[in-house]
Protein backbone atom coordinates (compact mmCIF):
# COMPACT_ATOMS: atom_id res chain seq x y z
CA UNK A 1 0.00 0.00 0.00
CA UNK A 2 1.29 3.15 -1.16
CA UNK A 3 1.57 5.95 1.79
CA UNK A 4 1.97 9.70 0.98
CA UNK A 5 3.22 12.05 3.96
CA UNK A 6 2.93 15.41 3.95
CA UNK A 7 5.14 18.08 6.10
CA UNK A 8 6.16 21.52 6.80
CA UNK A 9 2.84 23.21 7.26
CA UNK A 10 2.64 25.03 9.99
CA UNK A 11 1.60 28.71 11.55
CA UNK A 12 2.76 31.95 9.97
CA UNK A 13 1.92 35.28 9.73
CA UNK A 14 0.69 36.81 6.68
CA UNK A 15 2.94 37.78 3.97
CA UNK A 16 5.49 34.54 4.98
CA UNK A 17 6.41 31.38 3.76
CA UNK A 18 6.11 28.06 3.90
CA UNK A 19 7.68 24.83 2.44
CA UNK A 20 5.92 22.12 2.00
CA UNK A 21 7.07 18.78 0.84
CA UNK A 22 5.59 15.49 -0.04
CA UNK A 23 7.18 11.92 0.25
CA UNK A 24 5.65 8.77 -0.95
CA UNK A 25 6.76 5.09 0.41
CA UNK A 26 7.48 3.88 -2.90
CA UNK A 27 8.61 4.79 -6.11
CA UNK A 28 6.11 5.85 -7.66
CA UNK A 29 6.60 9.56 -8.11
CA UNK A 30 8.13 9.93 -11.49
CA UNK A 31 6.32 9.23 -14.74
CA UNK A 32 3.52 10.64 -12.99
CA UNK A 33 1.54 13.82 -12.82
CA UNK A 34 1.64 15.28 -9.07
CA UNK A 35 -0.74 17.94 -7.51
CA UNK A 36 -0.70 19.35 -4.67
CA UNK A 37 -4.44 20.14 -3.30
CA UNK A 38 -5.58 21.81 -0.32
CA UNK A 39 -8.98 21.71 1.60
CA UNK A 40 -10.50 24.40 4.26
CA UNK A 41 -12.91 23.83 7.02
CA UNK A 42 -16.41 23.29 5.68
CA UNK A 43 -14.89 23.33 1.68
CA UNK A 44 -14.24 20.86 -1.13
CA UNK A 45 -10.72 19.87 -1.63
CA UNK A 46 -9.19 22.13 -4.41
CA UNK A 47 -6.22 21.76 -6.63
CA UNK A 48 -3.53 24.23 -6.32
CA UNK A 49 -0.87 23.17 -8.28
CA UNK A 50 0.20 20.58 -10.92
CA UNK A 51 3.09 19.47 -12.02
CA UNK A 52 3.74 16.84 -14.74
CA UNK A 53 6.30 14.18 -15.04
CA UNK A 54 8.15 16.39 -17.53
CA UNK A 55 8.01 18.89 -15.40
CA UNK A 56 5.55 21.55 -16.91
CA UNK A 57 3.33 23.32 -14.22
CA UNK A 58 0.16 24.75 -13.71
CA UNK A 59 -1.50 26.95 -10.84
CA UNK A 60 -4.95 27.96 -9.65
CA UNK A 61 -5.39 31.74 -9.96
CA UNK A 62 -5.85 32.18 -6.38
CA UNK A 63 -1.87 31.09 -5.50
CA UNK A 64 -0.32 31.94 -9.55
CA UNK A 65 2.73 34.06 -8.58
CA UNK A 66 3.14 32.63 -4.94
CA UNK A 67 3.23 29.33 -5.06
CA UNK A 68 6.15 26.82 -6.75
CA UNK A 69 5.57 23.19 -7.10
CA UNK A 70 9.22 21.28 -8.14
CA UNK A 71 9.96 17.34 -7.35
CA UNK A 72 12.42 15.60 -7.19
CA UNK A 73 12.30 12.11 -8.59
CA UNK A 74 15.18 11.06 -7.23
CA UNK A 75 13.83 11.53 -3.96
CA UNK A 76 10.77 10.53 -4.73
CA UNK A 77 9.16 13.64 -3.19
CA UNK A 78 6.91 16.16 -4.02
CA UNK A 79 7.32 20.42 -3.04
CA UNK A 80 5.36 23.31 -2.53
CA UNK A 81 6.99 26.64 -2.21
CA UNK A 82 4.42 29.48 -1.01
CA UNK A 83 5.20 32.86 -0.80
CA UNK A 84 3.58 35.68 0.27
CA UNK A 85 0.92 33.76 2.17
CA UNK A 86 -2.32 35.06 3.00
CA UNK A 87 -5.39 34.15 5.36
CA UNK A 88 -7.06 32.63 2.52
CA UNK A 89 -4.30 30.12 2.04
CA UNK A 90 -5.22 28.49 5.04
CA UNK A 91 -6.18 24.76 5.21
CA UNK A 92 -4.68 21.75 5.02
CA UNK A 93 -3.02 20.24 2.31
CA UNK A 94 -2.59 16.96 0.28
CA UNK A 95 -0.80 15.81 -2.38
CA UNK A 96 -1.36 12.85 -4.69
CA UNK A 97 -1.16 11.53 -8.26
CA UNK A 98 -3.06 13.42 -10.39
CA UNK A 99 -4.90 10.97 -11.97
CA UNK A 100 -6.20 7.73 -10.44
CA UNK A 101 -4.83 9.34 -7.15
CA UNK A 102 -4.22 6.97 -4.54
CA UNK A 103 -5.43 6.69 -0.65
CA UNK A 104 -5.18 10.57 0.70
CA UNK A 105 -2.61 11.01 3.66
CA UNK A 106 -3.44 13.11 6.53
CA UNK A 107 -2.00 16.47 5.34
CA UNK A 108 -0.52 18.85 6.54
CA UNK A 109 -2.01 21.99 8.33
CA UNK A 110 -1.45 25.25 6.82
CA UNK A 111 -2.44 28.51 9.25
CA UNK A 112 -2.04 32.00 8.09
CA UNK A 113 -2.76 34.48 10.70
CA UNK A 114 -3.61 37.98 9.78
Amino acid sequence: QVQLVESGGGLVQAGGSLRLSCAASGKIFSGNAMGWYRQAPGKQRDLVAAITSGGSTDYADSVKGRFTISRDNAKNTVYLQMNSLKAEDTAVYYCNKRIYPFPWGQGTQVTVSS
